[in-house]
């Protein structure tokens, strides 16, 4: 067996902890505690969260797209793959070694996708460039934590909650999509979206991308 070897760590703003990027082989794995946020051989989820919400805005010239959370850049590069060119994608990443680690050690999972010309990378907090848009995106994705409550920091609990819905949905063009990624189901956060004016529609998908691997949750909600 190939033991794990630890390259990295980054303390997350706050309360938040500190995150552990490490390398066992080809894979990669980023840890916060002993929760293991996302693995380089665990994708299909992530890539679904890309796939579902850039089939909802698909005609549409020139969209924009905010995705919260670069992490190992599985939903970015899925996204990239669905998107004409035209398209412009901003990736908002709170803590600037992650973006280190993508052109970094992890350089070869990322390939090119950072320095497509549709990307725009933004160091700092996802929920303020959602409050102050408005009508700006055709699409927000939301992979930030392991589900509607802020597990990698506290302060992105306002992300979810019912002011930071309103917000998402404000910052979202007419029949725009807010997607947001989630290790399990979790109803209440289903109801506080449609109590804001969404159109939400609860999707299943596996880990590995297939019918193997654990099952996570996708929200897809229209405006």
């Amino acid at each position: 067996m190939i033991p794990w070897v630890l390259l990295d760590t980054a303390k997350i703003p706050g309360d938040g902890g500190e995150l552990r990027l490490k390398k066992r082989g080809a894979e990669f794995s980023i840890m916060l505690g002993s929760n293991e946020l996302m693995n380089s051989r665990l994708s299909g989820s992530e890539e679904a969260l890309a796939r579902l919400a850039c089939l909802k805005i698909q005609d549409r010239r020139k969209p924009q797209i905010l995705i919260g959370g670069l992490g190992m850049g599985f939903t970015l590069r899925a996204a990239l793959v669905e998107l004409n060119p035209d398209a412009q994608v901003t990736v908002a990443e709170l803590l600037p070694a992650v973006v280190a680690w993508a052109q970094g050690p992890m350089a070869e999972v990322f390939g090119d996708s950072l320095t497509d010309p549709r990307v725009r990378m933004v160091e700092g907090d996802v929920g303020g460039l959602i409050r102050s848009g408005r009508s700006a995106y055709d699409a927000i994705l939301l992979d930030v934590d392991n589900g509607p409550e802020g597990l990698t920091r506290r302060a992105n609990d306002s992300l979810y909650d019912l002011p930071g819905l309103s917000s998402a949905r404000t910052a979202l063009k007419p029949g725009g999509v807010l997607a947001v990624w989630s290790s399990a189901p979790d109803r209440a956060f289903t109801q506080r979206l449609r109590t804001v004016g969404f159109v939400v529609n609860e999707v299943g998908a596996r880990a590995h991308g297939t019918r193997r691997g654990a099952r996570h949750t996708i929200w897809i909600a229209i405006k």
